[in-house]
């Protein structure tokens, strides 16, 4: 397994995504990931999961010590007496005594920035995750969210895909010696049917996703794709047995565009 780094965590390069997946579906997928060699797990508060997360864990068998687990706060509860609660919550329905990586899924403006990554590092303290970040923080965001949290940030999770350039944020994570982790690594699987992805594919014996997921690995950056199939379950995993070369890697670069974005709300941050 390889692993990206930052300030003393180790995260699993490639992890399970399970955002929209419910019910049965999710344990399931996260069961079966977690037997083909998955050890990193991603769910949130607004997924609605967590429970079925947790028993997936419990039901694959493989030890809690071995599976990396990120779970993220919803913005509704970033003052800080509702930060402790609702992290106490998502534990029990993870039934789980910490997480590995707990973070604030989106900024939330309404909430000082400061008293929100305090109540962050007070969790921490308090023994309910081994490591803090952020999710969907522009530049300055996050290195305000740095500068003002008593305890280190090891993260910001972002939308990164070749269809969107984030220099910028993955320039200032490696400044900071923050990891980098992409959600909707393959675009919501646009990337299946692009000629150049599927091209480059061609020449390792490999999928226009696989190309995808190995773009992003080779930049360092760790990925959490998210499938409903089981069989797609296996070929993300299998990423591992092949390099992109300098000229593949700049003309995968070359796929981006200012409105790449698949992911935009009306509470998103004026994005880089």
């Amino acid at each position: 397994m390889q692993f990206v780094e930052a300030k003393g965590t180790r995260i699993p390069a490639i992890g399970l995504g399970t955002w929209e997946l419910r019910g049965r579906t999710c344990a399931r997928l996260v069961e079966q990931a977690l037997r083909l060699g998955y050890r990193h797990i991603d769910t949130a508060q607004a997924y609605e999961n967590e429970r079925e997360v947790g028993e997936a864990l419990r039901a694959s068998g493989v030890p809690r010590n071995e599976v990396f687990v990120t779970t993220k706060i919803w913005t509704s509860h970033f003052a800080p007496h509702d930060l402790e609660r609702s992290t106490k919550e998502s534990l029990n329905k993870l039934r789980l005594t910490e997480v590995d990586l707990l973070l604030l899924h989106w900024p939330n403006p309404r909430v000082p920035l400061s008293e929100t990554v305090d109540a962050l590092a007070h969790v921490r303290k308090l023994g309910m995750t081994r490591h803090i970040g952020v999710s969907n923080f522009t530049v300055a965001l996050m290195e305000e969210a740095i500068d003002k949290c008593p305890a280190p940030l090891v993260c910001n999770q972002v939308e990164y895909h070749p269809y969107l350039d984030q220099t910028k944020v993955r320039e200032a994570c490696e400044r900071h010696e923050v990891a980098l982790v992409a959600y909707s690594p393959i675009a919501k699987g646009r990337v299946r049917k692009d000629a150049v992805l599927s091209e480059i594919g061609r020449a390792h014996g490999k999928s226009a996703a696989q190309v995808c997921l190995r773009w992003l690995l080779q930049q360092n950056v760790a990925v959490i794709p998210r499938t409903s199939k089981l069989e797609r379950l296996s070929e993300n995993f299998e990423v591992f047995d092949f390099e992109l070369s300098e000229a593949e890697m700049t003309a995968i670069a070359g796929l981006s565009s200012r409105d790449g974005r698949l992911t935009d709300s009306g509470f998103s941050p004026k994005w880089d």
